[in-house]
């Protein structure tokens, strides 16, 4: 347990860092390059529109993180009735007691709290994610693999560019790495271009990673399922597939896929109102 609470602080700093190292590679190194070309019109040229898709993508990927830690789900542990002699320490081992008002509702032990429909608890976040915070987090995971797509087409014309290199063959990727481990303890390269490659290795593993991580998750939507019920073996009652969606991207699926919006609020939450 803490173990898993350390990696709670360091992962959301982790994730800051390499944010931040990101931010500046792409303003202050690569986009400046770009620059470097006279036969583009200054309009329309690569870097104003490399630089508005980059500042597009860290929008949206940077605003949905935010707005995943703001709408963490709320600690429905107070309103639930757990019934005699029920605690929450009764739900540590992810069962429900026979009391419980609500059904697909989990005891997160990192965050101390019960959740509604809970999905996994994110380290990179360090929060649950819920039926509120769902959409975002999504739309986070989805614009955090494009920014790191593009910035690993912008550091591979980067480094194209400065050692004079090219990467029509496939297999120039996969052997860059080490040519360039063995160039730089050799002298023949420079610790900044040591520095991008290994970004460029970086940026491609968080990518796939987030862009494999939405895909399993939009399946799980789709079936109207979690992670921890998958995990647990709850059996889900089935329901078409648009609703499924629509429960958690809401009416404004549209705008959340430009901009980042709040999430729609929880079924708990339109029960209580009800």
């Amino acid at each position: 347990m803490l173990v898993l609470r350390l990696l709670n602080v360091v992962a959301p700093a982790y994730f800051l860092c390499i944010s931040l190292v990101t931010f500046v590679l792409q303003i202050f190194v690569f986009i400046p390059s770009m620059f470097r070309d006279p036969s583009t019109t200054p309009l329309f040229s690569p870097a104003l529109l490399h630089g508005a898709l980059f500042l597009f993508l860290s929008a949206n990927a940077l605003g949905n993180y935010v707005l995943v830690i703001q709408n963490s789900p709320e600690d429905l542990g107070k309103d639930l009735n757990l019934g005699k002699g029920a605690e929450v320490a009764d739900w540590l081992d992810g069962s429900r007691s026979p009391g419980s008002a609500l059904p697909s509702t989990h005891f997160c032990r990192l965050c101390a709290r019960v959740t509604q429909r809970h999905d996994h608890h994110c380290f990179f976040t360090g929060n649950c994610i819920g039926s509120r915070n769902m959409r975002n987090f999504i739309m986070f995971c989805l614009y955090t693999s494009l920014a790191c797509l593009d910035s690993l087409v912008a550091g591979m014309a980067y480094i194209s560019a400065t050692l004079s290199m090219s990467f029509a063959d496939p297999l120039a990727f996969l052997t860059l790495l080490p040519h360039s481990i063995s160039q730089f303890f050799s002298g023949a390269l420079l610790s900044s271009e040591m520095f991008v490659i290994l970004m460029l290795y970086l940026w491609l593993g968080i990518g796939l990673a987030c862009a494999g991580f939405c895909c399993h998750q939009m399946l799980l939507i789709l079936r109207g399922q979690t992670r921890y019920q998958v995990r647990k073996g709850v059996v889900v009652r089935t329901r078409p597939w648009r609703e499924n969606l629509r429960e958690v991207f809401g009416k404004r699926w549209l705008l959340g896929l430009l901009i980042p919006v709040q999430n729609v609020e929880s079924s708990y939450h339109r029960q209580k109102e009800k």
